[in-house]
């Protein structure tokens, strides 16, 4: 049985604490409400709706619990990694509940008194063991040993990083090492604290052991009879409370509360809209600063490139450091490999195109007026409904469009050449730099173009293309279907219109980041290369393979600042000591070309060398 110790409920040393939390959450609730009202109407409209629909009230549920508390990517990234983050921030939800559950079973009058749970061993008295009365106990004391478990596995991060699958962690602030160690000092604080009143309240297989040592050890006659001895470490522990809740708004520990509105706002389907208000300042603050993304950024294969990082624009942008902030964003490769592995989604190419629009650049000209170009039907093709876009790039590297064209014949697909003789970029680097009027000037253009075309599918071979089109140009309402040219030939080659003989040579494919992380095709190419030749994996792939270095979303990285990166790439693709190196983008082809030790070629350009004319009746 567990009874009321005081009379009235209150001790001084609980001020602090409610100091602390009226503070924490007056702050939160005002930037909460300021983030609402920065949302342009018709988002908020979006939210209030998402927050009473069914289906979106148990996805947030659902991510809150598997983001917040279970941190499952980090789960899949290093288990090392995911239990640190996982059992401070899931055991200390559970410590918090239960002491409700508690408060709840045992003195139910006193659940309107706020910090009850939160210092609920020094408030009570254990007259009787029961049952019920050992479980929470247990409980108590086995989720703080989870907690103090991963408080130590973070300690030791600080100094072996690697032994969490990080090569970096970030820099911490002033503000944001005063967080840190407070955070740290809360649970041994609590330990002790519990400790001292264990021979009163009760306790377990944690706190009892610390109330015999300190009983037997360190006491001193007539030492426990008073209350006085208890006073100093609950006092420290609800110092440290409120020292841990006054900084967070300023550190990175603000991502705690932040995440807990940015998941329902992305739930409802928001988009970043403004480069420091609303959506995008959620985004920001609830960056953990975690460090993840450092590794995974392909431009920290140089360590002078660290501050690139998107933990680092995140930090510039709470701060309003512009020269910082248009330096790093401006950077970018835009590859949204940090995207990938952060454990709450925080969007890095979109926060940096969403600062480079507010910048000025010098962008010439008016795209509104630009006539259109003249279709080119393939010669002996007659009217096909396929029409191929094969885009700037490719029109760089014509071995490309040569082999889309060769496959498209020996499948018998009549087809349509729109840009064979010039035609307009898709729009991506506009939109890439911001420059959003200009953007849609030309993507007007070439819908006008498509459309005219009277095709209902559109073939590209360019990623980059393919994934604008896909986003920006609205063709599937219009019936027009937009594939990649890997997607279309493996389903050609599945239902035997393309027949591929295969060859004993080995193929390694590098996943392009717009056809891989930015559309989620990783299957089909491999599908399709596996057909002509023995297909080898890389060191990191499909999700998390390595950028090219080659990518069109840096504004101001030259060839010799990419040379570096593209080494990597080709490091990482040569693992297993492929013959040929294919990729599905004409960027990542000539890139990669430029330093690679053995041949790279497109998917399209391997498969026409193995591919035979004439599929369903050669196979007949």
């Amino acid at each position: 049985m567990i009874a009321d110790r005081i009379a009235n409920g209150f001790s001084p040393f609980v001020i602090p604490f409610l100091l602390g939390m009226a503070f924490v959450i007056g702050y939160c609730i005002v930037g909460m409400v300021r983030i609402f009202l920065q949302l342009p109407g018709e988002d908020r409209k979006k939210f209030l709706v998402s927050l009473i629909t069914p289906a979106t009230i148990w996805k947030n549920v659902r991510d809150l619990f598997l983001d917040c508390l279970f941190h499952v990517k980090l789960w899949k990234r290093k288990a090392l990694l995911g239990y640190m983050h996982s059992s401070i921030a899931f055991g200390w939800f559970m410590l918090i509940v239960l002491g409700h559950i508690e408060v709840a079973l045992f003195l139910p009058h006193r659940l309107k008194t706020f910090y009850y749970p939160i210092f609920f061993n020094y408030f009570v008295a254990e007259e009787g063991r029961t049952l019920k009365g050992s479980v929470f106990f247990f409980l108590m004391d086995f989720f703080l040993l989870v907690v103090l478990s991963g408080i130590i596995l973070a300690m030791i991060k600080r100094i072996r990083s690697r032994w969490f699958g990080m090569r970096r962690t970030t820099k911490l602030t002033a503000v944001d090492t005063i967080g840190l160690y407070s955070l740290w000092l809360i649970f041994p604080l609590r330990l002790l604290a519990e400790g001292f009143t264990a021979h009163i309240s009760g306790g377990s297989f944690l706190t009892m052991p610390v109330n015999w040592v300190v009983q037997h050890v360190f006491s001193s006659p007539g030492f426990f009879d008073n209350n006085l001895h208890m006073l100093p470490t609950w006092w420290a522990y609800s110092i440290d409370l409120a020292v841990f809740m006054c900084v967070l708004p300023f550190s990175r520990y603000m991502h705690i509360p932040a995440e807990m509105m940015l998941i329902p706002l992305r739930n409802a389907g928001l988009k970043i809209r403004n480069a420091r208000k609303g959506f995008a300042k959620a985004e920001v603050y609830s960056c953990p600063s975690c460090g993840v993304c450092i590794d995974a950024c392909p431009m920290t294969v140089k360590k002078a490139n660290v501050n690139y990082s998107t933990v680092y624009l995140n930090r510039q942008i709470r701060r309003g450091n512009e020269e910082k902030i248009e330096e790093i964003a401006d950077k970018c490769l835009m590859c949204g490999k940090c995207s990938t592995v952060c454990q709450i989604g925080v969007q890095g190419p979109e926060l940096r195109v969403a600062q480079r629009a507010v910048r000025k650049y010098a962008v010439p000209g008016d795209f509104s007026s630009v006539n259109t170009v003249p279709l080119t039907l393939s010669a002996g093709q007659g009217t096909g409904n396929v029409a191929y876009f094969a885009g700037c790039m490719t029109a760089l590297t014509p071995g490309i469009s040569r082999g889309v064209e060769s496959l498209l014949k020996k499948s018998g697909v009549d087809y349509k050449f729109l840009d064979r003789d010039g035609g307009l970029c898709c729009g991506r680097p506009m939109l890439l730099a911001g420059r959003l009027k200009e953007a849609n000037q030309i993507m007007a253009k070439n819908r006008e173009i498509i459309l005219s075309s009277g095709c209902d599918t559109l073939l590209v071979s360019c990623p980059i293309c393919y994934k604008v089109f896909k986003e920006n140009y609205d063709l599937e309402a219009a019936g027009v279907k937009v594939v990649h040219h890997s997607v279309y030939f493996e389903s050609l080659a599945s239902s035997g219109k393309l027949r591929i003989e295969h060859d004993l040579l080995n193929l390694v494919f590098h996943d392009p980041c717009e056809l891989g992380r930015g559309s989620g095709i990783y299957e089909q190419p491999r599908n399709l290369l596996a057909l002509a030749g023995n297909l080898v994996g890389a060191a990191q792939e499909k999700q998390m393979s390595i950028c090219c270095g080659g990518s069109l979303g840096s504004l101001t990285l030259n060839f010799q600042q990419r040379e570096d990166l593209t080494r990597n790439a080709l490091k990482n693709l040569c693992a297993d000591v492929p013959d040929i190196i294919v990729t599905a983008c004409p960027l990542c082809r000539s890139t990669l070309r430029r330093y690679a030790d053995r041949p790279v070629l497109d998917i399209a350009e391997v498969v026409d060398r193995f591919a035979v004319t004439g599929g369903l009746e050669r196979s007949a």
